[in-house]
């Protein structure tokens, strides 16, 4: 568990500058971090937790958690596909929580 906590504090200090909160659902985002622990325990990079990683580093690069498409779904609905990250707006529910579709390319998932 102390895995988890460390992981989850290193993320939160590196992401808030830049905008990017946590979504305020501790158990979720508990959640998420350690799919993110176990992804790197078995891949040797932290691939996103909401999709199916290959173990090939270099085909999963999008998915690499930042992943390539948090910017333009927060940017659009204010959350990242998975809720791990969120914008402030998010967190004050001055918008939306609507469903973010996946932007993956249908044949990256293969």
């Amino acid at each position: 568990m102390m895995e988890t906590q460390t992981l989850y504090e290193m993320l939160k200090k590196k992401q808030e500058p830049k905008g990017y909160y946590f979504s305020g659902d501790k158990e979720r985002t508990g959640e998420l971090i350690e799919a993110l622990i176990t992804n790197r325990n078995r891949y040797g990079y932290m691939a996103c937790p909401c999709r199916l990683a290959s173990g090939d580093r270099e085909h999963d690069s999008d998915i690499i958690c930042p992943c390539v498409y948090r910017t333009p779904d927060v940017k659009e609905y204010g959350s990242c596909y998975c809720n791990l990250y969120v914008s402030k707006e998010w967190i004050e529910e001055k918008i939306p929580h609507t469903y973010v579709p996946e932007r993956r390319p249908p044949e990256k998932m293969q």
